[in-house]
């Protein structure tokens, strides 16, 4: 047995202390075996290079973890978790895991979750504490990927996503604005929403429910939604899957509203060439980067986060306990009709060069719809110059 020490990642740019552990014992591989807020655990590989274009080590994405947990925890607690692991790095061969490893410690809570496709339980993991987190990352998971449902009611979604994915050479600029579209859309209805970027190429916008209704319902509003701005905007929105359709254009991902589907994490890493993060932004960044189409305005790496975090807190907060519903979706074709999505798009177009002050996100009263064909053409002319 060694003598007990205090041992710390190398990593020091954040918000949270860095993991402190214990190592209690070496383990059989020579592993460190520590003590996590009373759990052990065996970390391995510690200098292990996952990034290999930064150096960034396995040890920095385990204490880049431990340092967000304040932040990532909430938003992981109650909802079934899938892992997307890269034991080799990002560079080398990925897998997803949804059944929790039958080597996981005793103390790690799963949830089973009957899968009609496989017609058995699916016995997910579901992260409730910095030990679980701490595991998690020890296995190389770089990027987790939860429910948009809670585990204990799988059913019913707490919140609608909608996933902006360009198409080269689009990029997130051309995300921004589908995503303030989509903002203006939701104000207008009195609702609203939080951005936050992929984390890889895109920018993703959550609608908080936290009230009774079903995948049916949100996957179908998102499709209608996603349809409505694809017919106002053609040469920037696409809202089908098909490559084909979305060179230069923003596709619409409606589909991610689905109970056999997950979006990843807010304060997530993602598996790119820099530890980028999937982090939470304020709608006047996503307006700045638009403004100056400036794509690197929302791009965000690991300790840019932790500093974020300690600056800013979690601006994510909100979807986990802000309680609204989503009006019927015939509201949705009948926009459609009035082209009423062209009048709020077109007027938020003629304010862009204009800096606006927080308060100008609140959610805003209905107007009545003008000329569809006028605002469409006002629209237009903007985003040509894009």
């Amino acid at each position: 047995m060694s003598a007990t020490r205090t041992t710390r990642a190398a990593y020091t740019t954040g918000a949270a202390p860095p993991l402190d552990t214990r190592i209690l014992v070496k383990s059989a591989n020579n592993s460190p075996v520590v003590d996590v807020e009373g759990r052990h655990l065996s970390l391995s590989n510690l200098d292990k290079v996952l990034y290999p274009a930064t150096g960034f080590t396995k040890g920095q994405v385990i204490d880049y973890y431990a340092r967000i947990a304040p932040a990532i925890l909430p938003h992981l607690a109650g909802r079934p978790v899938t892992m997307k692991r890269y034991p080799n790095g990002v560079d080398g061969e990925f897998f997803y895991e949804k059944n929790a490893p039958k080597h996981r410690p005793d103390w790690v809570q799963t949830a089973p979750i009957w899968s009609r496709h496989n017609r058995r339980h699916i016995n997910y993991l579901k992260v409730e504490d910095l030990p679980t987190l701490t595991w998690l990352a020890n296995l190389a998971s770089l990027e987790i990927h939860p429910s948009l449902a809670l585990a204990d009611d799988i059913q019913c979604p707490t919140m609608m996503v909608f996933d902006l994915d360009p198409g080269p050479p689009a990029n997130i600029v051309q995300c921004a604005q589908v995503g303030i579209w989509l903002h203006d859309i939701f104000s207008h209805w009195g609702l609203e929403s939080f951005p936050k970027t992929s984390g890889s190429k895109g920018l993703q916008i959550y609608v908080p429910l936290n009230t009774p209704t079903t995948y049916e319902v949100t996957k179908t509003f998102a499709l209608a939604l996603a349809k409505l701005l694809e017919q106002e905007h053609r040469d920037l929105v696409v809202s089908e899957m098909k490559k084909e359709l979305r060179t230069g254009k923003v596709f619409v991902d409606w589909s991610q509203n689905d109970e056999h589907k997950t979006t990843v994490s807010v304060y997530s890493l993602r598996a790119r060439e820099h530890p980028t993060v999937s982090t939470p932004v304020t709608w006047d960044e996503v307006e700045a980067a638009l403004k100056k189409r400036d794509a690197s305005r929302l791009v965000f790496e690991a300790p840019d986060v932790l500093g974020r975090f300690e600056k800013m807190g979690d601006l994510h907060a909100p979807v986990l306990r802000l309680k609204q519903k989503l009006p019927d979706t015939r509201k949705v074709a009948e926009s459609e009709a009035q082209g009423q999505g062209s009048e709020i798009a077109s007027e938020e177009d003629a304010k862009v060069a204009k800096p606006r002050a927080a308060a100008s996100r609140k959610p805003v009263k209905k107007k009545s719809a003008p000329s569809t064909r006028a605002a469409s053409a006002r629209s237009t002319k903007k985003r040509s110059k894009l």
